[in-house]
């Protein structure tokens, strides 16, 4: 065959090949699998012990990887840990790592890795925001707060590959704990070797999860490879992740229409109707509960029935609908929906069912029984919010309806957020907005809040504790769930709260993209995801 032919049968073979790349079933012009998504603002740090934003836990979840992590329902399954044992009384725990868990560099996890990750982490000199998290482990609370010594913490590796954990006191939701990235490992030579600057430069970033970054344009954009060091790599279908930062909802929903990025996070509320109808939009679960406090110890809030009867004097359908939107949903108990009852595989809240009762006409007879008959001799009442035009929109429409319903003028006063949540903290108030987000996926991120004496509502009541403690000291899931359902009707029996409306997680995923799952703490998982064109 001449040269002439031979160069020309070449050219027609790499043309074919160029051709049939171009058809596999991907996001990009090859086969290889790319997943682009709009990150809404640019990580402080991807410290897992410092952080503390949901942009930065994103990141981290994608990059590190605990003893457990969570699946698709929220529950613990084996991550660098393989398996466990439990003691009979719930107060150690003895994990067994992965013989082939490596660090992105090659190296070994180790059980060593961990201890030092969670006493850095609780260490007072790290002042952590996350070291609350820890404070099951036996004494890490009093080292926190320099009672005692890091080698008095209740951590400790038996060998490379077992890390022996002693509780203070039983904790069944303590396997979803080891999930939340405080818990998270880290590389002590690099850590030790650069404490400040290590995470937030891409040489120096060595983490143990599915991803790796490759690059890093801070406040422009993170790329991300695959770890083929990553003990599950073969469950890994990306090859590569293109995350552009911007903190514009207007923008990052531009990013997605104009084909830039395939997923994005909180589009612009107007713009709800139009993408569902363009079946774009999706609502997940959030654990999370927007509601108003009453200070029970500041009159006239200090009576029950009066309590009562603001609580039954508001429509929350109608502040959905018309105030709210969103996609949020209207609540009517303290625990938000998305956690599942490990004894009964059901959602806690649905089980449990609503508690929050609206009946106006009961309002009004429960004030008149307070010794305030359509208002009258009620002393001034203000609610108090800290300033965004929600927050006052919210509180414009719950003025109207107690106006209406009760025959009481309720004053509103706003307050720049930091001076609002010192008031809020000091019971300065009569009635105010808060929120609570879940730290972790079990029914007790909400149940223990009121249980401490220093809860906003001033709030205290020894059948409740004793509820909320038998939770905290049993494995039993049958009992502590039960113990838990109990508590929140009580919440409600004393009419401490009136929850608003239920968080969700409003986003945007091009259809094409299969595989991910958001978790109800705010978190997506993109270790399985692909792309399928």
């Amino acid at each position: 065959m001449s040269c002439k032919k031979l160069c020309a049968v070449l050219l027609m073979l790499t043309m074919l090949a160029t051709l049939t790349a171009g058809c596999g079933k991907s996001g990009t012009s090859t086969n290889e699998q790319v997943f682009r998504y709009a990150l809404e603002a640019e990580p402080a740090t991807l410290d897992p012990a410092m952080s503390s934003a949901i942009p930065e836990s994103l990141v981290e979840l994608q990059i590190f990887e605990g003893l457990t992590r969570l699946d698709a329902k929220d529950q613990p399954v084996p991550g660098v840990a393989e398996k466990w044992d439990i003691s009979p009384d719930g107060l150690k725990y003895v994990f067994h790592l992965r013989a082939n868990a490596k660090w992105s560099n090659g190296q070994p996890v180790t059980a060593q890795d961990f201890a030092f990750a969670w006493k850095r982490a609780l260490s007072p000199e790290a002042a952590s925001e996350n070291a609350y998290m820890l404070f099951p482990v036996k004494n890490a609370q009093a080292y926190n707060e320099k009672k005692l010594t890091a080698d008095q913490v209740g951590v400790k590796a038996l060998d490379d590959q077992t890390l022996e954990v002693t509780l203070d006191k039983p904790t069944a939701y303590f396997l979803s704990l080891v999930a939340f990235h405080a818990f998270y490992p880290v590389h002590q030579k690099t850590v030790t070797a650069s404490p400040d600057k290590w995470a937030n430069d891409t040489t120096t970033l060595i983490g143990n999860g599915p991803f790796k970054i490759s690059n890093w344009t801070h406040s422009g954009k993170i790329e991300f490879i695959k770890n083929d060091q990553y003990w599950d790599a073969a469950a890994v279908k990306l090859a590569k992740m293109e995350w552009p930062i911007s903190d514009s909802q207007t923008t990052r929903l531009a990013m997605v229409e104009n084909n830039q990025v395939d997923m994005m996070v909180e589009p612009p509320v107007v713009e709800h109707d139009r993408l569902t109808q363009a079946n774009l939009l999706k609502i997940s679960p959030y654990l999370g509960i927007y509601y108003y406090v009453f200070n029970t110890q500041a009159a006239p809030f200090d009576n029950p029935k009066v309590r009562k009867a603001f609580a039954q004097a508001i429509n929350r359908e109608a502040l959905v609908k018309n105030v709210i939107k969103g996609g949020k949903k209207p609540a009517y108990a303290w625990v938000a929906p998305g956690l599942t009852n490990p004894a009964t595989s059901k959602d806690f809240r649905e089980e449990g069912g609503n508690y929050a009762i609206e009946d106006a006409a009961q309002a009004k007879k429960l004030l008149a029984e307070a010794g305030y008959p359509d208002g009258k001799g009620l002393p001034p009442i203000t609610l108090m919010f800290n300033t965004s035009e929600l927050h006052k929109s919210i509180a414009e429409a719950m003025q109207e309806m107690w106006k209406q319903n009760l025959s009481v003028t309720v004053n509103l006063t706003n307050q720049e957020s930091k001076v609002f949540l010192a008031a809020r903290t000091h019971g300065d108030f009569q009635v105010a907005r808060a929120s609570w987000i879940g730290d972790y996926a079990d029914p007790m991120t909400f149940i223990d809040v009121f249980k401490d004496p220093d809860n906003d509502a001033n709030y205290t009541n020894p059948a409740y504790n004793r509820l909320v403690e038998q939770a905290q000291s049993t494995i039993d899931q049958k009992v502590r769930m039960q113990a838990m359902h109990d508590a929140e009707k009580i919440l409600f029996d004393d009419a401490v709260i009136i929850p608003i409306y239920y968080t969700t997680q409003p986003f945007i995923a091009k259809p094409y993209v299969k595989g991910y799952f958001w978790s109800v703490l705010g978190l997506a998982d993109f270790k399985t995801t692909f792309i399928e064109k």
